[in-house]
């Protein structure tokens, strides 16, 4: 428990958004995918996700972990199936926010975008490898989210810091389910021995501040202070994935957020994040979240109407 207790500890948490959502039409999007976690709670009417279409009750929450690329449906009767860069292009005609504030509509749901970082580098739920699942029967879980939304619609003093306290809360209570319901605990102990390993933190410190230089193994290796032929074993050993898979995730996630947040151009991007041909970085971007980069920058999710 101790070990859980450190990554705890060693979480950093921003809350990003959240919005109330009405469904128009319903709808299936294919492969959605965004690089935050997202929780989703069904007000009223269908969410099914998954390749088997696992359905949502009303009330309860769905956990989307960040980087995972899963079939969304939203709304009851037959969906109109989607690409993500279909939606995106027309969304306005399945969903529209509204205000809580007028009461709960037929076929709606509400979500809460956040990021959890341990040691303000590694993404933790991605790199749990999580598929999406339902918290079921979870009051504590369940009010934390109205919370989290009923705050954000305010105009009360303190909204940032109540938002934020209540974000660290329902990100614990997820991985205190998880501990609870015997939900990929094999997992968290992996991650509860690597992030002890003081030459992977260095690394993990490393990528983070030089996404836009070199980070071959060779480089990696020096920071570690182990054989080149070694580090990329070594750090697939303690992490499941090789070195160059998780610099490209880093990247990628770092050009999603100065596209959301700059009005950088999308060559300068490319370059800030590692890539110097620009069209080599723009077809690695579509591969990842099935969109150019230019719509991401037309959104600031998929779900923000």
């Amino acid at each position: 428990m101790e070990d859980y207790n450190k990554i705890i500890e060693s979480l950093s948490v921003r809350f990003i958004k959240a919005n109330n959502i009405r469904v128009l039409k319903p709808v299936t999007i294919a492969n959605f995918y965004d690089v935050e976690n997202t929780v989703v709670i069904l007000n009223k009417g269908s969410i099914r996700f998954g390749r088997d279409g696992e359905s949502v009750k009303e009330g309860e929450v769905l956990f989307v972990p960040g980087g995972k690329n899963v079939s969304l449906t939203y709304g009851s009767g037959t969906p109109v199936t989607l690409t993500n860069d279909e939606f995106i292009n027309n969304k306005e005609l399945y969903i529209q926010s509204y205000d809580q504030n007028r009461g709960t509509l037929d076929d709606s749901f509400s979500f809460i975008n956040f990021e959890a970082k341990v040691f303000d580098s590694v993404n933790f739920f991605a790199s749990l490898d999580l598929p999406p699942f339902v918290i079921s029967g979870n009051e504590l879980v369940t009010s934390l989210v109205k919370a989290v939304m009923d705050e954000n619609s305010c105009d009360r003093p303190g909204k940032g810091r109540v938002v934020k306290i209540n974000t660290d809360h329902l990100v614990v209570e997820i991985i205190r389910h998880i501990l609870s319901n015997g939900l990929f605990v094999e997992q968290l102990a992996t991650n509860s021995t690597y992030f002890k390993d003081p030459r992977l933190i260095d690394i993990f410190g490393y990528i983070k501040h030089h996404l836009g230089g070199d980070l071959s193994n060779k480089t990696l290796a020096s920071v570690a202070n182990v054989s080149e032929d070694y580090v990329g074993q070594y750090f697939k050993m303690l992490t499941g994935i090789n070195p160059q898979d998780y610099i490209e995730y880093q990247r990628m996630e770092k050009a999603v957020n100065l596209l959301r947040t700059t009005k950088k151009s999308i060559r300068d991007i490319g370059k800030e994040v590692g890539y110097k041909d620009t069209a080599y970085f723009c077809r690695r971007f579509k591969m990842m979240f099935g969109i150019p980069a230019g719509k991401m920058r037309r959104r600031e999710s998929l779900m923000n109407v």
